[in-house]
């Protein structure tokens, strides 16, 4: 039975890619293997949830200078570096890039396969999180301007009486444009509309601008 997730397994050691990739597919998860970098970034497909098995030293592109291009081109699937002979230096970068996990040569089959399962676990939370913040987007720019106008303030913590001496406008009026921010944005209270908001970082979205 094949688990959920998808591993892209990077490394130019021919014997260690085979067996590696052997062992994870009979333990029932989806693998590509590469023998270089360079190859991975010319014909890998982004999916998610995946983890990047990546090792550190190869001739064309180290693992860091790898992790490098993946955050120029957006990708964020999570990495977990293999190495036989890693540098200090390379280990702190890598893993301030965002690596979620370093393994040395030789590791235990259990070691592996936690590292594994913990980068796609959060591979899973992070693609859920981009998900959620799509759609709160979507919610928002779904709001008229003036809407728009009123959530902000709400967010502010201003009350319906304040909103509408800032917008020159009926306490009455500002009571219908909130009904209406609240069931577009799909919240039943101003502190959820608050945590929305703030999460998928509204505040800073085109329509603001």
């Amino acid at each position: 039975m094949t688990k959920v997730g998808h591993i892209y397994l990077i490394d130019d050691d021919n014997s260690m890619r085979e067996s590696l990739t052997r062992m994870l597919r009979d333990v029932g998860y989806l693998v590509e293997d590469y023998a270089s970098a360079v190859k991975f970034l010319e014909t890998s497909i982004p999916v998610s949830p995946a983890v990047i098995l990546l090792d550190m030293q190869m001739p064309d592109m180290t693992g860091v200078e790898l992790q490098e291009q993946l955050v120029k081109l957006g990708r964020k699937t999570p990495i977990v570096f293999v190495s036989g002979q890693s540098h200090p230096h390379q280990i702190v970068q890598g893993l301030k890039k965002g690596a979620v996990d370093f393994l040395f040569k030789p590791f235990n089959l259990e070691e592996l396969l936690k590292a594994i399962a913990d980068a796609i676990e959060f591979d899973r939370r992070q693609l859920k999180r981009v998900l959620v913040d799509i759609e709160t987007k979507r919610e928002y720019e779904s709001l008229t301007p003036r809407e728009r106008e009123v959530c902000t303030w709400l967010v502010e913590g201003l009350l319906n009486k304040d909103i509408a001496v800032k917008l020159g406008t009926t306490d009455a009026t500002i009571k219908v444009h909130k009904a209406r921010v609240m069931s577009k944005m799909h919240v039943d209270s101003v502190q959820t509309l608050v945590k929305k908001y703030l999460e998928s970082d509204l505040a800073n979205h085109p329509l603001n601008a």
